[in-house]
């Protein structure tokens, strides 16, 4: 149950949001998570767990990592449309960095300017599928 989240820009469009050894990444929608979406969001399992999606602050660059937690820490998750969101302060960018295999991307949350080094990364914004 739940939603699948996914961005719609090249090089990841249609690329869906789950979970790789624990890591959100964006990859293939055969293997798309399904997350509830609140003030927070949630990777539902199929066991009925629940893992949260978070923004880690503690960062020190303006590209925070993703993480998948027992707990949610970030609480101010929204939908503007179908556009994910956080509401305080609005921010919609995410960062979506090629790696070695060419259908998974590491995410991140973007908040200015900064870049992983050496990697080859593009803003998105990621979405529902449409709601038509």
């Amino acid at each position: 149950t739940g939603s699948q989240i996914r961005a719609d820009q090249p090089p990841v469009y249609h690329f869906y949001l789950q979970s790789s050894g624990g890591k959100p990444v964006l990859g293939p929608e055969s293997s798309s998570g399904y997350f509830t979406i609140g003030s927070t969001i949630s990777l539902d399992g199929a066991d009925g767990s629940k893992l949260y999606l978070n923004v880690d602050e503690s960062a020190a660059t303006s590209y925070k990592p993703l993480t998948l937690d027992a707990t949610a820490s970030t609480t101010d998750w929204g939908l503007e449309g179908d556009t994910i969101i956080t509401t305080a302060p609005r921010q919609l960018n995410f960062l979506a960095c090629s790696t070695s295999d060419a259908d998974v991307f590491d995410v991140f949350f973007q908040e200015g300017n900064d870049t992983p080094s050496g990697a080859d990364c593009t803003l998105v914004t990621l979405h529902l599928p449409c709601l038509c």
